[in-house]
């Protein structure tokens, strides 16, 4: 058995200092060693998959960064694993707990998961060995986990059996609350879907008011990240092709790395609703530099119009009670560079601007590959 220092120590030593995660009591010793630590980062994920797309986030602006789950909740993160940390070649550590593990007596719920969790690992192509819980073996599975990082770029997980880490007490849990802040504009009422400007105006007037140099531009799945692409190709983009609903995450993830830069997501309605929780860890995590914009059109619109169910959801109003320190509602894109030219607030900004539907004729798609998109931003993030 392990202390937690045992194995997070020598971890830190190689650059690992950014996890988040979702609590399984198998993991209680290393979470709660890792938030009373001040040199370390912890963000409690409102779900697993999230927890894989902040910690990719983490990557891309430069931090070493560990995802932990427990393998009941492997399921959830099996979108961002395989459209968006394979594909992108993100490297990043999973540290995996094996609840139903075959010779543990565990619960129910467990059982065929602990049964599979392995098979999984090989089917996502993700290289999986068993957490070490001696010391002596700490320092060659972290040497083991880097080299592979070095060559292949992608994923490796650590499978944790229970008892492998020994207790360690919380001394000091963070209390991450915001308070409530006002919703800017009246609700949508009574406004035909005519009168609304459409999604290629809106990221004009994003990429208008943005510069290469200071800010990444985060694309949700879909025609939102391929009209972006159309609009304009610039080395700060990044162009989500998979893993709906997980570009807020990411770039929450990437802008508790860069704080030097300002870090814009655009999201859809369908995409936010897939994940609404990560709205709530943003508002409590985001630091100043990160905008949410929403561009909600009430529809699928990729997939063929499908109606959503936003026109009862009033996305502001969440964004400011999960603690957003600016909320905006608004059917003018004039309030989009009224927001990403104004002087920042104590935490992160949101607007939810309502757009109509459709695209622009002959729509590409991105030439660029998702991996040469992510290295030419690393590219243009290393510059000052």
């Amino acid at each position: 058995m392990l202390a937690a220092k045992d194995f997070l120590t020598p971890a830190h030593e190689m650059g690992f200092n950014w996890y988040a995660g979702v609590p399984c009591s198998f993991l209680t010793p290393f979470i709660n060693y890792v938030i009373d630590d001040p040199a370390l980062t912890y963000v409690g994920a409102a779900n697993e998959g999230d927890a894989v797309a902040a910690a990719a986030g983490a990557v891309i602006g430069g931090r070493r960064a560990v995802a932990m789950m427990q393998n009941s909740g492997l399921g959830n993160a099996v979108s961002p694993l395989t459209s968006l940390a394979y594909v992108f070649k993100i490297p990043l550590l999973l540290i995996c707990t094996h609840r139903g593990a075959p010779d543990l007596n565990d619960e129910p719920q467990h059982e065929l998961m602990g049964q599979i969790t392995g098979a999984l690992f090989d089917t996502m192509s993700i290289p999986w060995e068993a957490f070490p819980d001696k010391r002596e073996d700490v320092q060659p599975t972290l040497n083991r986990v880097v080299d592979y990082f070095r060559r292949e770029k992608r994923p490796y997980a650590l499978l944790m059996k229970k008892g492998s880490v020994a207790p360690t007490k919380l001394d000091a849990p963070a209390n991450h609350f915001r308070a409530r802040t006002t919703v800017i504009g009246r609700p949508f009422k009574n406004q035909s879907v005519e009168q609304r400007p459409s999604r290629s105006v809106a990221l004009a007037r994003i990429i208008e008011a943005t510069r290469e140099i200071d800010s990444v531009i985060v694309a949700t799945t879909g025609y939102t990240g391929r009209e972006l692409y159309a609009q304009e190709d610039r080395d700060n983009h990044l162009y989500m092709v998979g893993s709906m609903g997980c570009a807020s995450s990411l770039g929450l993830g990437l802008a508790m790395a860069r704080r030097d830069r300002h870090i814009i997501i655009i999201d859809g309605d369908g995409a936010a609703l897939m994940r609404m929780g990560n709205m709530a860890t943003l508002g409590a995590y985001a630091p100043d530099n990160l905008t949410h914009i929403l561009l909600d059109n009430e529809v699928h619109d990729s997939t063929g119009g499908q109606a959503t169910v936003s026109p009862g959801v009033d996305f502001a109003a969440i964004a400011a009670a999960c603690g957003y320190a600016h909320a905006m509602r608004s059917t003018d894109t004039r309030s989009i560079t009224n927001l990403l030219c104004a002087d920042r607030a104590e935490g992160p900004r949101f607007l939810h601007l309502k757009i109509c539907g459709g695209t622009i004729d002959n729509l590409p798609r991105p030439s660029i590959s998702p991996a040469s998109a992510l290295k030419r931003l690393s590219i243009c993030l290393r510059q000052t």
